[in-house]
């Protein structure tokens, strides 16, 4: 079938995308796509009896003689991504492109709590920010939407030009450069190329412009010669900012440049490291024309999920759980952060961090180091990278196992950081702490 006659049904499809023939909404289109452990294709029939108006396959054998609801292609996966690229242009949404190291997720959802205050935007739901997220976001689009935010994650060279070549967006913002995916980049040096591709995509586009993090030098060099907002602490920022308290939650103020007023904000974001974050949230809703009490609002309304910098407090001790991922560059910030923090007596469990290859001892090591100089009362690593480093603490090989320890000996009366990648599982251990 051809893409255009393709797109014509999916425009009459109600339902919206699925690739999940468990969620089939009535009169929604199913793309069947293929994992290393499945194959979507074996389950369009039932995805069709579900709801589906219509199922994208790219195995004819799995088409009944007759049955005109199987629409077939060649690749199920380049298919979805030209629709969206398709959807995207017919519409003409102006479109934000977010990626960074770290705090990406966070940023686009301070971002979007701002600037939903004023306009009917469309922004990506999670971290649905790879090659096919981003698509799926693309086509949730309506002619209704007047801006949308579009998170872009990246693991290997080429993945950040792969998902601009499907968005085209009209503007970026990069949260910072950092030492993550390793293992995929193969050095710094190419997590910077990768995550630079948003930048070299603007540079073609006539009109485009960048939110630039003018503190950041890394992404300052990356910016040459592109149109820039900029936020950060320095007078010269279109946005300014600093921090006037963190602990545990963060509090800052901001103004614009060359105003004399301030406005203070105190958010229920734990860490200094996300003052960036908050400022380009800040930059981002100034610049569409949303007011200073709507931004402050906003912020300060925002309460993290996910894993993602929360504060519980339970009846034995208080916990910041950052367990949702963690790589060298925000290992450190949040331990930073944390030796900082005004609290009588201080924890930390820390998971291995995932994906940084020839590097990754090397990290844990730096991590080790650094503990020995914060004087907490406590330490629990978690993980197999740990376990390979001298360390003077408690080192489990995985969750459960740290479970078992606390089930028989629970801290309580601390004040405990819990970060690691997402894969050590270190959200199991919060309910028995």
């Amino acid at each position: 079938m051809k893409i255009e006659n393709l797109y014509d049904l999916f425009r009459q499809c109600e339902g919206g995308v699925t690739t999940d023939s468990r969620h089939c909404p009535p009169r929604s289109l199913f793309v069947a796509l293929k994992g290393d452990t499945f194959d979507g294709n074996r389950f369009a029939s039932k995805a069709l009896e579900a709801g589906c108006a219509y199922a994208v396959v790219d195995d004819p054998s799995v088409i009944p003689a007759g049955d005109i609801r199987y629409l077939l292609t060649d690749n199920c996966l380049l298919t979805l991504q030209t629709l969206a690229r398709i959807h995207r242009r017919t519409l003409g949404t102006r479109i934000l492109g977010i990626t960074g190291t770290n705090g990406k997720t966070t940023t686009k959802e301070l971002i979007a709590s701002v600037l939903r205050t004023r306009y009917n935007l469309l922004y990506t739901e999670g971290n649905l920010n790879n090659h096919i997220g981003v698509p799926l976001t693309l086509l949730r689009l309506k002619p209704e939407h007047e801006l949308a935010v579009v998170e872009m994650g990246a693991s290997h060279p080429g993945d950040i030009k792969e998902l601009v070549d499907i968005a085209e967006p009209d503007m970026g913002l990069i949260t910072n450069v950092g030492k993550a995916h390793l293992e995929g980049f193969g050095s710094f040096e190419g997590v910077m190329r990768t995550k630079g591709e948003l930048y070299d995509f603007l540079r073609t586009r006539p009109q485009a412009f960048i939110f630039l993090h003018a503190d950041n030098p890394y992404l300052q060099k990356m910016a040459e010669g592109l149109s820039c907002v900029t936020y950060g602490s320095g007078e010269g920022a279109s946005v300014q900012g600093r921090m006037t308290g963190c602990s545990p939650f963060l509090d800052f103020v901001w103004r614009k440049r060359g105003q004399s007023l301030a406005h203070p904000v105190s958010t229920r974001l734990i860490g200094s490291y996300n003052l960036p974050n908050v400022l380009a949230a800040v930059a981002v809703g100034d610049y569409f024309g949303v007011d200073a009490d709507g931004i402050d609002k906003a912020l300060s309304e925002y309460t993290p999920q996910n894993n993602r910098s929360q504060l519980k407090r339970t009846a034995d001790n208080t916990l910041i759980i950052d367990a949702y991922n963690a790589n060298p560059t925000s290992m450190m910030a949040a331990l930073a952060n944390f030796r900082q923090m005004e609290a009588p007596h201080k924890a930390v469990i820390l998971g291995d961090m995932r994906e940084l290859g020839k590097d990754s001892l090397d990290e844990h090591r730096k991590i080790v180091d650094y503990l020995q100089m914060c004087g907490f009362e406590q330490v629990f690593l978690v993980g197999d990278q740990f376990g390979a480093i001298p360390s003077p603490y408690a080192v489990y090989p995985d969750a459960p196992a740290l479970i078992a320890h606390l089930q028989a000996q629970k801290p309580t009366g601390m004040t405990l950081l819990i970060k690691g990648s997402n894969g050590i599982h270190l959200n199991t251990v919060v309910d028995y702490l």
